[in-house]
């Protein structure tokens, strides 16, 4: 079983093309999760379904470029990899802009703030700030999660293009706790009011214990470039307090980067 079939329930890329020496590459280093740290030759195997000798030979062949590491207990994602995405330049330039601003809304909110931005059906969070007072939450850098089930994916799903919304609605909404709204109605409910109100709001809907409220960073044509969202615990937090602070901040970054969009244009 290939690593793309046995987790592909949250892999949004098409299986690599197996023919090709960067197909194979690119299989093994889509073989390490958000929690993988090691991963012996075994696993790798295992994983991509190729054969032990291709894995070795390709694996070394990303070690040598510093894409992987070797390590006595198997291999790991090198910082090769952290340099490429740090020169992702849409990435890149949106959280040098966003940076004051989430900063901003940590000091006034203390609690976590996220940025992210839409890839396919999930969110992919680009920044996360938070302290040590915060609820566990299951985000991270880097890291992705549907969009049905967070408040910084329904804002930015209800600000996409229509045939965007349609896919996520016709498409099975995955369970991930008893609170998820799986109802494709119900989630178009909450999408139209996320366009009225200019907020969407998780309520355990990613995690137990985890509220949300996220609010969108437009462009001119009124499209969602990316969200900003603040999260909190079931108990102490609650999102709608925080209606004014994070919509102050979105639409301040969406105004910033509308101004250098145009400079640059």
């Amino acid at each position: 079983m290939r690593f793309t079939d046995r987790y592909g329930d949250h892999m949004p890329h098409q299986p690599a093309d197996l023919d090709t020496v960067l197909g194979k590459a690119v299989t093994i280093l889509r073989a390490f999760t958000v929690d993988d740290q090691v991963l012996p030759l075994a696993e790798l195997v295992r994983r991509t379904g190729l054969p032990k000798a291709t894995v070795h030979r390709v694996a070394g062949d990303l070690v040598t470029n510093r894409l992987l590491d070797r390590t006595p207990l198997g291999y790991r994602l090198s910082g090769g990899l952290f340099e490429l995405g740090m020169r992702a330049s849409v990435e890149r330039s949106l959280l040098e802009l966003a940076m004051p601003f989430l900063q901003d809304l940590y000091e006034r909110t203390h609690e976590t703030v996220h940025l992210g931005v839409r890839e396919g059906h999930d969110v992919v969070y680009v920044a996360k700030i938070g302290g040590h007072r915060q609820a566990k939450s299951p985000s991270r850098p880097g890291g992705r999660m549907p969009v049905h089930c967070t408040a910084i994916g329904k804002i930015l799903l209800a600000f996409s293009d229509p045939e965007v919304q349609q896919e996520v609605l016709s498409s099975p909404l995955q369970r991930r706790t008893p609170h998820t709204i799986v109802a494709p109605g119900l989630l178009e409910r909450q999408l139209g009011a996320a366009v009225e109100n200019g907020v969407a709001f998780e309520r355990e809907e990613s995690a137990p214990g985890l509220q949300c409220i996220a609010a969108p960073i437009l462009t001119d044509g009124d499209r969602a470039l990316a969200a900003i969202s603040i999260t909190g615990p079931v108990g102490r937090f609650r999102p709608e307090a925080y209606v004014t602070q994070v919509r102050a901040a979105a639409q301040g970054l969406s105004s910033l980067a509308s101004r250098r969009r145009s400079l640059s244009s």
